[in-house]
C-alpha cells in the first residue's frame, strides 16, 4: 500500500508530466505582466491613433456634464415629481372608491333578495 507522501508524489509526477514546456516562464510573465519597455510601445501606439487635443476634448466635456443643474431645472423636476405621485395618489383613491361601491352595491342586492324571499315566505 502506498502512504500518503508517495501518493501525492505521484499525483505532482503526473500532473507536471500534462504541462507544456514553459509553462512556468509563461505564467511568471503574465503574472508580472509587461516589461517597461512594451509598456512604452503600448503608449506610442495609443497616442498615435489619438486625435490631437483628444484630453483637451475629455476634460471639457466631463466638466460640462459634472456642472450643477440650475434653479429652474431642479423646480422643473420636483413640479413634475409632484404631478405624478398626485396622479398616483388620486387614482389608487379612485380605484380603491370603486371597489367599496361595488362591494356595497353587491351587499344591498343580497339584502333586497333577502327581505323579497321573507316577504314571499309571510305572502304564503
Amino acid at each position: 500500500m502506498k502512504t500518503e507522501d508517495q501518493a501525492w508524489r505521484d499525483l505532482q509526477a503526473h500532473a507536471s508530466a500534462q504541462l507544456r514546456t514553459g509553462f512556468a516562464d509563461r505564467a511568471l510573465r503574465a503574472a508580472r505582466g509587461p516589461q517597461d519597455a512594451t509598456w512604452l510601445q503600448f503608449n506610442t501606439h495609443a497616442a498615435r491613433q489619438l486625435r490631437p487635443g483628444f484630453a483637451e476634448r475629455v476634460l471639457r466635456a466631463a466638466r460640462a456634464a459634472a456642472e450643477v443643474p440650475s434653479l429652474t431645472s431642479q423646480f422643473t423636476l420636483s413640479a413634475v415629481t409632484a404631478a405624478v405621485c398626485l396622479a398616483a395618489v388620486v387614482f389608487v383613491q379612485d380605484r380603491r372608491a370603486q371597489q367599496a361601491d361595488e362591494r356595497n352595491l353587491a351587499d344591498w342586492e343580497r339584502i333586497v333578495m333577502s327581505a323579497q324571499d321573507d316577504q314571499d315566505v309571510d305572502s304564503i
